[in-house]
């Protein structure tokens, strides 16, 4: 009896040992079960991915290729980054004792790649069902689809597509399930527990930014769409609700633009919306000037001077009129299909994809306003309603959208523009060389063609010095000259209208159109060279000293500068004939002494042209500096003294009376270009 009461106790500890054996064992067991659970079913999956890939998409050719872009999404890219990585955990099951652990830091591994290629996916997943929907409609289309999946998988069933498509979620939202089985039999105290901890949080991460990152595609999908509304369908939108939340955000900026209330600052949003906006500028700069020149290139396509004939039989001549013809049909036909397909329609792409960020980027601003005016209700109050929670919501997923897209929109946009531009030059040096390979055999009849291309250079630089020289020595020359006024005769009939300008305004502010202007704006007018107006202000609204607003004595609005001079005022009919010498003064009426006229020297109606005179109309008579021109009458019909009747070199008509003079000598004076 004793004996056996000694050997209880040491019988108790050795099955208490056996039963801690067979409990590790087990977890062991079922570890082991579980990895190669992950191994065999990712193998399935991999093979049901390669199915959806060749045998199926391959069969479905008769659908658009939009549509299959939308049902198999970058597919492509799962497949690559899942046989990678089967390939790396099928190599873990010959090492058994570190198996899980490498497990573990396979999937830490490759996190960011699956989180990566499943976003995307996850993404296009609703699009894809919408399609599907689409194709329940039509009967015919439906069997003939369904029968393919079924050929190529039985077991889709029914579900067809729909079983597919769901296939990579239900993957990506299985991975932490998994993982979590396999932690779940691994001992605590194990080298690969905390390992395997770290594996299953950051598979959770991957579903929620999953997750995140297709709400704010949604709220994206939402607010970019650009819809060319009617005036009607805009007001037909409008109701309690949209006029609420409108006031609402304006008495939220006014308060932000009177320093009521602090406005929120995001520095790195606001650089990222200068840059969008920097690159937008370009994109639209680079497409207008596109677009006038394929509208001088097609002007230029227009004019055939080959096509008139030259009645030269032979020669020179002929040898153009072919090489032209050769070039109009062949070559700059060519160069500007190939500018319109390669510059011109990727370019008008590009301009259409700023669109829906340009949206996005205006909506953040109404979103922002509404989110200020939420994170004051909850100071002041504490809480917020499910529909304000919403909206706060909506505003962190766009500008979180923003935050993380821009920078890489920016910069594509940007490397776009780039191949936009090479491709323009590569296309002006292919027509050049086009154009030098056909050209040649005219070339060889100019007189240097012999010269080689430096000393051609050099020759041609030397021409071009001699000739700037030239125009230097002219144009000092000239400056030393009285150069004619360029104030241009008034309008017949516009005296009436300069009087009253002059008698509002003052001299200082008058100014005379040097040539027609024709007014494109709603505020521009459109006048005739030569019209007086008032100036009122130097600028425009916008602050463009370009453009002056003028008064017409009728009408005001722009027109612009480079077009107005300072007018001077005429002489008046006093004036005038006080230097022709016809001063009616009585007291100039006694007679004085003089001496007999000669006849070199004018008489009293015998003037001088001080400035050149270009006559416009049958009326008028041409005028030259220093020409004697006989008055007639100092004023024109209506009795206007701006305008006098003369005759010069036996011609009658009218010229301004101020570009007239009585000679001070018998010798005529005025000035002529040099020698």
């Amino acid at each position: 009896m004793a004996k056996h009461g000694a050997d209880e106790p040491s019988c108790r500890s050795g099955s208490l040992d056996g039963e801690g054996r067979t409990s590790e064992d087990r977890s062991l067991l079922h570890q082991r079960l579980a990895v190669q659970e992950l191994i065999d079913t990712e193998v399935s999956y991999l093979h049901m991915l390669q199915l959806c890939a060749s045998d199926i998409r391959s069969r479905l050719q008769q659908l658009p290729q939009g549509d299959l872009d939308v049902l198999f999404s970058n597919i492509d890219d799962i497949i690559k980054v899942n046989s990678r990585f089967l390939h790396d955990l099928q190599e873990t099951a010959s090492k058994k004792e570190e198996q899980v652990q490498l497990v573990g830091n396979l999937f830490l591994e490759f996190q960011e790649e699956l989180e990566q290629v499943y976003k995307v996916y996850c993404a296009s997943y609703d699009q894809a069902l919408l399609l599907v929907d689409t194709y329940r409609k039509e009967p015919e289309l439906q069997r003939h689809i369904q029968g393919i999946i079924e050929a190529v998988v039985p077991q889709a069933g029914s579900s067809g597509l729909s079983f597919l498509l769901v296939i990579p979620l239900q993957r990506i939202t299985r991975y932490p399930l998994l993982l979590q089985k396999i932690l779940e039999n691994t001992v605590p105290d194990a080298s690969a527990y905390p390992v395997l901890q770290r594996a299953v949080s950051a598979l959770q991460d991957v579903n929620t930014n999953i997750n995140e990152y297709k709400m704010r595609k949604e709220v994206a999908s939402k607010y970019t769409k650009v819809e060319q509304l009617t005036l009607r369908e805009r007001l037909a939108r409008i109701n309690t609700h949209t006029l609420s939340k409108k006031t609402t955000r304006l008495s939220q900026m006014l308060k932000q633009e009177a320093g009521l209330i602090p406005r929120t600052e995001d520095k790195e949003f606001d650089d990222l919306e200068e840059r969008f906006q920097w690159v937008s500028l370009c994109v639209t700069e680079l497409k207008n000037n596109v677009a006038a020149y394929l509208d001088n290139l097609q002007t230029f396509l227009c004019f055939r001077p080959h096509e008139y004939s030259l009645d030269i039989p032979e020669g020179p001549a002929v040898q153009y009129c072919n090489l032209a013809r050769d070039l109009q049909l062949e070559a700059f036909l060519t160069f500007k299909q190939r500018l319109e397909g390669l510059v011109w329609q990727p370019l008008c792409s590009l301009a259409k994809a700023l669109l829906g960020p340009q949206n996005l980027i205006k909506k953040r601003l109404d979103k922002l306003l509404d989110f200020e005016r939420l994170e004051e209700k909850l100071l002041e109050v504490g809480s917020v309603t499910y529909q304000e929670e919403a909206a706060r919501h909506t505003y962190q997923a766009l500008n979180s959208l923003l935050v993380a897209e821009l920078p890489q929109f920016n910069q594509l946009v940007v490397q776009w523009l780039g191949q936009i531009l090479r491709t323009f030059m590569i296309l002006q040096r292919d027509l050049a060389k086009q154009v030098l390979q056909r050209a040649e055999g005219s070339m060889a009849q100019l007189p240097h063609h012999h010269v080689p291309e430096p000393a051609f250079r050099k020759l041609v630089e030397d021409a071009l010095g001699r000739t700037n020289n030239q125009l230097r020595s002219f144009q000092e020359t000239f400056e030393k000259v009285l150069p004619p006024p360029t104030t241009q005769p008034l309008l017949p009939g516009s005296e009436r209208q300069v009087q009253a300008l002059l008698s509002r305004y003052g001299p200082g502010k008058l100014y005379q159109v040097t040539s027609n202007i024709s007014g494109t704006g709603t505020l521009d007018l459109t006048l005739p060279r030569g019209q007086i107006v008032a100036l009122l202000q130097n600028k425009d609204t916008k602050g463009n000293s370009s453009r002056w607003l003028v008064d017409t004595g009728g009408h005001r609005g722009y027109v612009p500068a480079g077009k107005l001079q300072l007018y001077h005022v005429v002489p008046s009919a006093e004036e005038l004939r006080r230097q022709v010498g016809l001063n009616t003064d009585p007291r100039c009426l006694t007679p004085e002494p003089s001496p007999a006229p000669a006849p070199s020297i004018p008489t009293v109606n015998q003037v001088i042209a001080v400035y050149p005179f270009v006559a416009r109309s049958s009326h008028e008579v041409s005028l030259q500096a220093g020409q004697p021109v006989t008055i007639l009458e100092a004023q024109d019909k209506k009795g206007n003294p701006e305008w006098s009747l003369v005759e010069v070199n036996g011609q009658t008509g009218y010229v301004p009376s101020g570009f007239l003079a009585r000679a001070p000598s018998p010798v005529l004076w005025g000035w002529s270009l040099p020698s």
